[in-house]
């Protein structure tokens, strides 16, 4: 058997309790039908009896407190919800158990933003995560030794388990369901939840705001210079000259404000501007490229594709209210 402890924490989504409990569960069943035996004994932990969520609105009655769990053999922290550093600081007595449980041989998954609980015990410095895109930011500077990975739905590395916003945590849930089963399970689960297996990437549902969480007045004037003119041709000598530095030293100051060079970010906003278009515009894509400042069709659909990961006709087809040829 393989023991699974869905930790409870305070501040908790309760979705993402319930998913991986009935998940596992359902597992189960599968296995019995097709004549094999149950491979999870499923359990609720955390640091009280009942964990109130929505302001009260529902209780989870928990199966044991976290003193009470001997061994496991994977423990799930559930997408926490509200400010973060305050869901951290009230499930701060949980990390030395959840650091304990991974020096015995446990393995970690972290679910959507869950991933600040686990960050918060120091076993992810130096190692690699995903969590919700829109949380990217925070989640950089509150770990600067945690390595984010842009996009990504899922990140293993040395038996801790990360995945990426909201939804994406079930393919988290069947990737482990597979890696602890066979690929015939799995499927089967994906089916039974309606899930794509096989999704990797998040990048398709990011939004770019623009990282302007940073306190360099000269970068935000550039950047809100080039999210009002980014269907205009500019370059980086320009926009130097606008803040009056040299080229290197502003370069070196945009990339360390924004996480992204200057180029980078001047084609996050043309295609951010893109997707809106494909999302609300009955425009083809030769006219979208066009408005947002390309002229070469290649470059756009490759710039495209790797932001958002689908290529542009892709993107519409998959956004668009209306078909248009």
């Amino acid at each position: 058997m393989k023991n699974i402890t869905i930790l409870v924490p305070e501040s908790s989504v309760i979705e993402a309790v319930a998913d991986p409990q009935y998940m596992f569960s359902a597992a189960n069943d599968f296995l019995i039908a097709n004549g094999k035996s149950p491979l999870f004994e499923v359990s609720l932990a955390a640091l009280n009896r009942e964990v109130k969520f929505n302001g009260g609105m529902f209780t989870v009655h928990t199966d044991r407190l976290l003193q009470e769990v001997v061994d496991t053999d994977l423990i799930i922290i559930p997408a926490l919800f509200g400010n973060m550093k305050q869901a951290v600081e009230k499930n701060k007595e949980a990390l030395p158990w959840i650091v304990k449980h991974h020096k015995k041989g446990a393995e970690v998954a972290s679910l959507c933003v869950g991933a600040f609980l686990l960050a918060s015990t120091g076993l992810l410095n130096g190692k690699k995560c995903s969590t919700h895109w829109a949380f990217y930011n925070e989640f950089r500077e509150t770990f600067p030794d945690v390595e984010i990975m842009d996009g990504s739905i899922i990140t293993e590395e040395n038996g801790l388990y990360s995945s990426g916003g909201a939804n994406s945590y079930w393919n988290l849930l069947l990737y482990l369901l597979e890696k602890y089963t066979d690929r015939e399970t799995a499927i089967l689960a994906s089916k039974y939840f309606a899930i794509d297996i096989d999704r990797k990437s998040q990048s398709a549902f990011t939004m770019f705001a623009g990282q302007k969480d940073h306190n360099d007045k000269e970068i935000r004037r550039v950047q809100e210079f080039i999210e009002k003119n980014y269907n205009e041709r500019i370059t980086v000598d320009d926009l130097a000259q606008m803040v009056a530095l040299s080229r290197r030293s502003f370069e070196r100051r945009f990339k360390k404000a924004t996480d992204n060079t200057v180029i980078e970010y001047h084609q996050r906003v043309k295609i951010e501007a893109a997707k809106r278009s494909f999302e609300t515009s009955r425009q083809n894509i030769s006219e979208v490229m066009y408005d947002v400042g390309y002229t070469d069709t290649k470059a756009f659909r490759n710039v495209f594709k790797k932001i958002t990961g689908l290529t542009p006709i892709e993107y519409r087809n998959k956004y668009s209210k209306a078909e248009i040829s």
